[in-house]
């Protein structure tokens, strides 16, 4: 459909498959990390953080030779601990969304069209390619979503930036 986005990646599902997000860029699309094991950064010191984001930026750069300028940290859960690990590791930010599709387990696609529903422009929205803790999880309920969206919004005029093509008010909401 044309459409392209802003993968946050799992160091560790990379490292199983790296010609899957040597092939996300190969088709455009953008790179960001997503740690290497999805662990919740509340509890985690800064030295553990940076340690996550290492693994992961690794593992990305290898499967892809690029350096993600982007992470998105795991549920949205953040502490103070994280701004400063990010901007002495050099990333750009912190992305988070708009809405949610609540997408990362399966489930008749028909939820989640209907949560898709409700998208306008300028929004991010949050979707997953599985389940964070199952390499090769079912997805066929997001495809058969975004099959249903993409071209109406195409239509519509609507298109898919990534995250780097944002712009103005939707660049603050992505940014710590």
């Amino acid at each position: 459909y044309g459409a392209r986005g802003t993968f946050f990646m799992i160091g560790r599902h990379v490292r199983a498959n790296p010609q899957l997000a040597a092939e996300l860029v190969e088709r455009g699309h953008a790179i960001g990390n997503h740690t290497d094991t999805h662990p919740n950064l509340i509890w985690l010191s800064p030295a553990r953080i940076r340690e996550e984001l290492t693994r992961c930026q690794d593992a990305i750069g290898e499967a892809t030779g690029l350096a993600p300028r982007w992470m998105r940290p795991p549920y949205g859960f953040r502490g103070p601990q994280l701004a400063p690990v990010l901007r002495k590791g050099g990333w750009t930010g912190m992305a988070l969304w708009t809405r949610a599709m609540f997408d990362w387990k399966p489930q008749p696609p028909d939820k989640m069209i209907r949560r898709m529903a409700r998208a306008r422009g300028g929004e991010i929205l949050l979707m997953h390619d599985g389940d964070p803790f199952i390499e090769r999880a079912d997805r066929s309920h997001v495809l058969r979503a975004l099959e249903r969206w993409l071209p109406r919004w195409a239509e519509a005029g609507m298109t898919c930036p990534t995250i780097d093509e944002l712009k103005g008010p939707a660049l603050a909401m992505a940014t710590s």
